[in-house]
């Protein structure tokens, strides 16, 4: 039961980190370059959840398995 739930927050913190991910994306069009928009993503703790969730998730999956 404590997996499922692990699972679920796992995901949840992916989702919020991809979609804050793909939201700043709209620097792009306003002149931000590229390796601009590298860094803000590596910089901000929002887009960092993208990460941690996978990572969870990635240890969930193992440990059924």
């Amino acid at each position: 039961m404590l997996s499922i739930w692990l699972f679920l927050i796992g995901f949840g913190m992916a989702i919020i980190g991809f979609m804050y991910i793909i939201l700043y994306l709209n620097y792009l069009s306003i002149g931000y370059s590229f390796i601009d928009y590298i860094k803000i993503i590596f910089t901000n703790g929002e887009c960092l959840l993208a990460i941690i969730g996978l990572i969870i998730i990635y240890f969930v999956i193992g440990k059924e398995r």
